[in-house]
């Protein structure tokens, strides 16, 4: 199993994943553009294998998918490490570039690549989905 952990750029908040990512996508969508004036890499885990220290505020928004996206962050610094949608609340995403090893995990996807500037160097390698893929779906052992 693996056993992600990270924290917010400053230090205050800390988090370890007990399980093994559910995805890893390179999402293009505008408010991931917004979080990151770029696309964002992102593991999706369980919920429930998420075990976070320090406080974290949160900000929720509707996405272009039409579902609510739940964000937290970092107050101190204002990092962001987490969004949940309320189509599957059962699912986290964790944001890469706050694991210790970021390199421990490589994306498969690029998700709502249509949204992605003319600019953006999307790995040719990669799986493109235009906007919101299916669901990941979760190993029938959880």
């Amino acid at each position: 199993m693996t056993d992600l952990a990270g924290k917010c750029l400053c230090g205050a908040v800390r988090f370890r994943v007990a399980a093994e990512p559910v995805a890893t996508r390179v999402c293009w969508c505008r408010d991931c553009q917004h979080i990151a004036a770029n696309g964002t890499v992102n593991v999706t885990v369980p919920t429930e294998a998420i075990e976070v220290s320090g406080e974290l505020r949160d900000f929720t928004s509707a996405a272009d998918s039409g579902n609510q996206v739940l964000r937290r962050f970092c107050p101190v610094c204002g990092s962001h490490l987490f969004a949940s949608s309320s189509a599957r609340p059962h699912l986290t995403v964790v944001r890469v570039g706050n694991l210790e090893d970021p390199s421990c995990v490589r994306p498969t996807i690029n998700i709502w690549s249509a949204s992605a500037p003319e600019w953006a160097c999307l790995d040719a390698a990669l799986e493109r989905v235009e906007r919101q893929p299916a669901p990941p779906q979760m190993s029938p052992s959880r």
